[in-house]
């Protein structure tokens, strides 16, 4: 499918999304990027799916709990539709339009891997939900941390320590091997948007990676703006 432009208006932020597999560094990412742009003095807020809302934290506790995979793929996939919809209308939308940049803990790619991919939801239905909850609003850059899944799956253990996996962290190797290569076609098929990123380095090494790709990707041609954070 051929890339489409992302639509902004001259006073909009910059909307940015991570994704990877589960012990990616996702947040550890998010954390440093967010205080870099404070540094340089832009407003940007972090945010995570499912959940970053009120509503839609209520749906990520069902979600985590394993009550989705119970229902179905197909019904998890509404469970994260209604939780989207939610968070793009209360927090997503009103920060962007306020010309605040926000940092997103997963988005609709999460859904097109492990709900698409893993769980044969159906394009069709995929497509529906997104009309509905998100319509043409779009990520202006995606991470996506790459990293082997023996090494995300050791790094989730430690990170839970003696905490029971939650409803993805506890799917099989298979299921993760699956859900890299899901995650890679993504970043394959839209490289304007996607960066993939190295995340089997050391933190520092992948928090420089990204920084680079944002002042490549994002600083060089904000319109209006002289911004060329070091």
């Amino acid at each position: 499918m051929a890339e489409t432009a992302v639509k902004r208006s001259p006073g909009r932020g910059r909307f940015i999304t991570f994704e990877g597999g589960e012990g990616s560094g996702k947040s550890t990412q998010i954390k440093t990027l967010a205080e870099r742009l404070d540094a340089v003095k832009m407003r940007a807020i972090v945010t995570r799916e499912p959940g970053g809302s009120p509503g839609a934290e209520i749906i990520r506790h069902l979600v985590l709990s394993g009550m989705g995979k119970l229902l179905g793929a197909d019904a998890e996939t509404l469970l994260f539709a209604a939780a989207r919809d939610d968070h793009v209308r209360t927090v997503i939308r009103p920060a962007l339009s306020q010309g605040i940049w926000v940092l997103c803990d997963r988005f609709s790619d999460s859904t097109r891997a492990y709900q698409g991919r893993l769980g044969k939801v159906s394009p069709e239905l995929l497509n529906a939900m997104e009309r509905v909850t998100i319509g043409d609003l779009k990520p202006d850059l995606t991470f996506i941390l790459d990293v082997p899944v023996e090494i995300g799956m050791q790094r989730a253990a430690a990170r839970r320590g003696s905490g029971a996996p939650d409803r993805f962290e506890a799917e099989d190797v298979k299921f993760h091997r699956q859900l890299r290569e899901a995650y890679r076609q993504i970043a394959a098929g839209e490289p304007r948007r996607c960066v993939l990123i190295d995340a089997s380095a050391d933190p520092g090494t992948v928090a420089a990676m990204i920084w680079t790709a944002m002042r490549e990707r994002l600083f060089a041609t904000k319109t209006g703006n002289a911004v060329n954070p070091a």
